[in-house]
């Protein structure tokens, strides 16, 4: 269960105008709440936020909690949240398994036993014998996936997802869409997607606009 109580964000400056303000939300596992709001509304700054990256231009007083763990006062690396952004970020000087393998926890141990649990993830996403290549032959589609899959061989507890289809086009994107809803179900992370596009709404989920939290709560 991924848990916000009571969050307002507003800029760090004399004014000290809120972004929103109020905002509580939980999410449970395997579901997928989307986040939309007009550009500059906040959605990325909340994003930010729950990773424990805030810009210093805002400041933030409210709670995260993971799985009954409060996480807002964790460092970053100890809040175990993944977050997949609409470029790929691939390291271009790793093959694609080296790139994947970059992800896998440290309890994971020896490069035989590595490779291997890269080799089963890419066969099960339809790149068998991609381990070796270069990421830069992949196609988009190819390259989402890996990315996806390199986020959730990290393990985490929950995941955020910013734009990650916008850079797609029309038949990648609903593929895609398809395969990461799929993966967030089949694993059971409490997911909070960031979008633009009322079709990457999984069918039947719970849509927010931050703009609501710009004015009745402020």
């Amino acid at each position: 269960m991924l848990t916000i109580k009571n969050l307002r964000i507003s800029h760090a400056g004399k004014s000290g105008k809120p972004l929103f303000s109020g905002l509580s939300l939980a999410v449970d596992p395997g579901e997928v709440v989307t986040i939309t709001g007009v550009s500059g509304s906040g959605k990325s700054t909340l994003l930010n936020w729950m990773i424990g990256d805030l810009d210093p231009n805002f400041k933030a007083t409210g709670e995260l909690w993971l799985n009954d763990v409060r996480c807002d006062t964790l460092p970053i690396e100890a809040r175990h949240m993944g977050l997949l952004f609409q470029d790929d970020l691939l390291f271009p000087h790793l093959s694609v398994g080296q790139n994947m393998a970059f992800a896998l926890p440290a309890r994971i141990c020896g490069a035989k036993v590595r490779r291997q649990r890269v080799e089963q993830t890419l066969s099960s996403m339809g790149l068998a014998d991609f381990h070796d290549r270069d990421p830069t032959t992949l196609s988009g589609g190819q390259r989402a996936r890996v990315s996806l899959m390199r986020t959730l061989l990290a393990e985490p507890q929950a995941l955020l997802l910013d734009e990650p289809f916008s850079k797609l086009d029309a038949v990648l994107r609903t593929q895609f869409r398809a395969f990461v809803f799929e993966q967030i179900e089949r694993q059971g992370i409490p997911t909070l997607l960031v979008t633009h596009d009322p079709a990457d709404v999984p069918q039947g989920g719970r849509v927010i606009d931050i703009s609501d939290w710009q004015h009745s709560h402020v």
